[in-house]
């Protein structure tokens, strides 16, 4: 570990142990897994994980999830946060990660009252600053701690770190939830949450490292790392995907020829500027 890296993770330790005890919002990515290590050396038992089940969290996360947290003797709890169920939110607003992080907080700080917990923290990093984040708005308004931006780390020095620390999360893709493949302004439905599912763990299955399975109407919009655009352009696994994407409910399927990358969604604000 570099100088300016162990400084980073020292004053990470500090700020979490000034808390005196936290409820991470653990979603079982690097950001929140790390956090939650981090958190879990700096406070002991004094900290606990809070999971969000609902049906754009697929169920390979939850239990992952459940899996680090019985590793690594965390007291974990998980709570139903049905989007779906929130007020406009189907409708898929400009700030439906707004809606959906409000009422989630919410949600982990009364569990934190309940529990004797003196402060909720989640996992964004100083990488998303730049892009348009919603849901950090609601972070600010209730007062959730961000102790990885208050370090200033980023995601590149989070994975370094996580893999000195030997977390199984080091190099995990990068995973948001099943409602930022869908275009702003597209209802979204359960029905269509479970096609994107099935599309990415299929994808996954068959070997594909980091993929986003974008819906736009009928059509899958697959996003993919460039260095693998060959794997997919075989005859075998072309046939494969198109024959079980449509099978899922797609009438087309397309390939995304500038590849994967976050917030591509988020673009089209951009455009209607």
């Amino acid at each position: 570990m570099g100088q300016n890296l162990s400084m980073k993770y020292q004053k990470l330790q500090d700020y979490l142990k000034s808390m005196g005890s936290v409820a991470v919002a653990f979603s079982g990515g690097v950001d929140s897994t790390f956090l939650l290590y981090a958190a879990k050396e700096a406070l002991g038992d004094r900290v606990i994980a809070v999971t969000a089940s609902s049906c754009s969290f697929p169920k390979r996360e939850l239990d992952e999830a459940k899996a680090f947290c019985d590793e690594f003797h965390v007291r974990h709890f998980v709570v139903t946060s049905e989007e779906l169920d929130i007020e406009g939110f189907r409708q898929n607003p400009k700030n439906r990660c707004y809606l959906c992080k409000r009422e989630l907080f919410e949600k982990i700080l009364a569990l934190a009252k309940e529990r004797h917990i003196a402060a909720v923290a989640e996992g964004s990093n100083m990488d998303d600053n730049g892009d348009y984040r919603p849901g950090l708005i609601a972070v600010k308004e209730l007062g959730i701690a961000s102790p990885l931006r208050y370090a200033r780390l980023n995601k590149e020095e989070i994975r370094s770190l996580s893999r000195e620390f030997n977390l199984p999360t080091w190099n995990k893709q990068s995973f948001a939830c099943l409602s930022s493949r869908f275009v702003y302004g597209e209802t979204i439905t359960e029905e269509k949450l479970q096609m994107v599912d099935k599309a990415e763990q299929l994808l996954l299955d068959l070997g594909f490292r980091q993929v986003r399975v974008r819906i736009h109407g009928s059509i899958a919009r697959i996003e993919l790392m460039p260095q693998e655009f060959e794997k997919l352009m075989q005859e075998d696994v072309r046939k494969t995907v198109y024959a079980e994407f449509k099978s899922f409910g797609f009438s087309y399927v397309t390939l995304d020829l500038l590849g994967y990358r976050t917030g591509s969604m988020n673009e089209t604000l951009e455009e209607q500027k």
